[in-house]
């Protein structure tokens, strides 16, 4: 027995992050995201046991178990040009190495997902230690997409940021990254130029996005996938943690190791592996910059020019 809509709240932080990010848009999906929810649950004979909070930034998500008492997540995502085949790429993995989908109605963002340990992230884990299993696992989701597959390619996600950075390195406050920003762009042109790969990639890969797991160690969850080449994946990889990375000894020198350490660990071309890492950190800085987070987008400029 499914629960009422009336009994499904909404997070707090789902609802100022949807706000932010999707205006009147995200509102109105907000207001009515109750009673979609609930009528999943009876759909697919579902009961709900509780909504996490502050679960996800674009999805509410939902402990709930399915009519043979098996435990499931169910998740009701806004649906973006990133997240929109996040359904599709779960179903290439099958479960290697990401969370297994149960069932879905991607029209309507509805994921019912495989119950993992949402309480234990491989950020739980000391640093070098994450970074060993993460490296393994994106290594199990790097394979060949379908000839007919429905991604978005890397050049086409590298389009749109690189439109980003030109237009937030006029920012005030954002003179000084000027250069650093044109570098990127340069960059980013001239490693789409000589690109060969074509992997699925898992476009969101952090230790946040990846869970511990009864029939795994570790899982991947919330990808937003894209087909392009592996350096480009693992540069986001190689942005995690930078908090810690800015209050170590020596940090331009650790970041120029965990990026040698990287390369090395999946056989990724060193440079192109620095070269991705470099423009997706300005364009993340920049973004940051534009949406009024100082702090994040420091952090991101820093590292980039650590690079």
């Amino acid at each position: 027995m499914s629960a009422a809509p009336a009994g499904i709240t909404v997070p707090q932080h789902l609802a100022r992050s949807v706000g932010a990010r999707h205006g009147a848009s995200g509102r109105a999906w907000l207001e009515g995201l109750p009673e979609r929810v609930g009528s999943y649950l009876d759909r697919w004979d579902l009961t709900l046991e509780r909504v996490l909070d502050p679960g996800g930034r674009l999805s509410l998500i939902g402990y709930v178990h399915r009519d043979d008492l098996s435990p499931a997540v169910l998740k009701a995502g806004l649906i973006t040009p990133e997240t929109a085949q996040e359904h599709a790429a779960l179903t290439h993995w099958a479960g290697r190495g990401a969370v297994l989908l149960l069932a879905a109605e991607p029209a309507e963002g509805m994921l019912l997902l495989e119950r993992l340990h949402g309480e234990i992230p491989l950020r739980s884990l000391a640093e070098a230690k994450a970074m060993l299993e993460a490296a393994g696992l994106l290594q199990r989701l790097w394979v060949p997409p379908a000839d007919d597959h429905p991604f978005t390619a890397v050049a086409d996600r590298v389009h749109a940021l690189a439109e980003g950075i030109r237009r937030h390195r006029d920012l005030p406050g954002a003179a000084d990254t000027r250069p650093l920003a044109d570098e990127a762009l340069s960059t980013a042109e001239g490693l789409l130029g000589s690109a060969t790969e074509r992997f699925l990639l898992h476009g969101d890969f952090h230790h946040g996005n990846v869970l511990a797991a009864d029939r795994s160690p570790w899982l991947a969850i919330d990808p937003r996938p894209l087909v392009g080449e592996r350096a480009y994946d693992l540069a986001r990889l190689a942005q995690d943690r930078l908090d810690t990375l800015i209050g170590s000894p020596g940090p331009r020198g650790a970041a120029r190791r965990r990026l040698h350490q990287l390369a090395e660990a999946v056989e990724v071309d060193h440079d192109r592996l620095r070269g991705w890492t470099l423009f997706r950190s300005v364009a993340a800085g920049l973004h940051s910059l534009d949406a009024g987070d100082a702090g994040t987008a420091q952090l991101y400029l820093e590292f980039a020019d650590w690079l």
